[in-house]
């Protein structure tokens, strides 16, 4: 595979020719937000996809639990009418895959809809197997992305996905890590493999992969997903004790989930993030963060010395 050339709360089919942020108008209904949706392209192909995308971990894990599964069907529901379309998931999270079948099943799977998913077993020969049991799961034809889940058996999983990718049997492939764990490994596999996305855990107070992992992703020509952007609801906790600044105005962020969100999606390395939520009021909000003023890098050095002087 070639690599493609570098780009200088909580809880589309478009292709770009040109790379960092863009704004593309998306058919919104109901009480979705109005305006304009920002995008960026996927590095390895230029497909665009929304800043913002959807996380399950935890959130989706509600068992047979039909009022949950309603619920979480309604996220769903909320989420494509603002313009989302990335959802992504494991096996690794409970019956998170199943309780996104589900919606999928009851809203009907819009047209845009970017699936991604992942390989999580210590076998490598039972990666095939589960990655198909996911897909049925799903309920959908095939994955748009799947990642090797923190890199368990990721050489054996990594040429599975290599090979379903040859096939038409997944569009991307990427690994994941989370809470800061094996960066080293992970940047030794940016740098040696044709992946098209990674999954990192970065927020404005988790930065250490603004070093090296964001670099060399944007050196390489790879995706990059963000996921717990909230710290599992810990860092909104944490912040919403202290009043939010009142230039957050000039950006456009009204809550402290938008600050914390258009803080990450405003590093042009990243692709988007994938905050989790089980009410449909707060994926609106989290939405939200793909339309509007995004900081630039003055603006960005003045919310880190904000936060971390609280």
């Amino acid at each position: 595979m070639q690599q493609a050339q570098p780009l200088s709360r909580r809880s589309l089919l478009c292709s770009l020719a040109a790379t960092g942020a863009a704004a593309v108008m998306w058919p919104l209904t109901g009480t979705a937000q109005p305006g304009l949706v920002r995008t960026r392209p996927v590095p390895s192909t230029g497909e665009a996809l929304p800043l913002v995308g959807l996380g399950t971990w935890i959130t989706f894990n509600v068992g047979r639990d039909t009022e949950a599964q309603d619920s979480c069907a309604a996220v769903m529901r909320a989420f494509f009418e603002a313009g989302g379309r990335l959802i992504d998931s494991s096996p690794m999270y409970g019956s998170s895959q199943e309780v996104v079948g589900y919606g999928l099943q009851k809203l009907g799977p819009p047209p845009h809809l970017f699936s991604a998913d992942k390989v999580w077993t210590s076998s490598g020969s039972a990666g095939p197997s589960q990655i198909e049991q996911s897909r049925r799961h799903w309920r959908v034809p095939r994955f748009d992305l799947l990642q090797v889940h923190n890199l368990l058996a990721w050489e054996a999983h990594f040429e599975t996905l290599l090979t379903m990718k040859a096939a038409g049997e997944v569009r991307y492939v990427g690994i994941s890590t989370s809470e800061g764990r094996r960066h080293r490994e992970f940047e030794r596999v940016m740098r040696q493999h044709p992946l098209d996305f990674v999954q990192v855990t970065y927020n404005i107070l988790d930065r250490e992969v603004e070093d090296r992992i964001l670099p060399l992703a944007a050196e390489r020509g790879i995706g990059v997903i963000v996921n717990r952007p909230f710290q599992q609801g810990a860092l909104i906790d944490r912040l919403e004790r202290y009043p939010l600044p009142p230039w957050a105005t000039e950006i456009d962020a009204r809550s402290w989930a938008q600050f914390i969100l258009k803080f990450i999606v405003s590093h042009p390395a990243v692709t988007c993030t994938i905050p989790a939520t089980t009410r449909a009021d707060h994926v609106r909000e989290n939405m939200a963060v793909a339309t509007g003023q995004l900081p630039d890098a003055a603006m960005r050095a003045r919310m880190i010395a904000y936060v971390e002087g609280l």
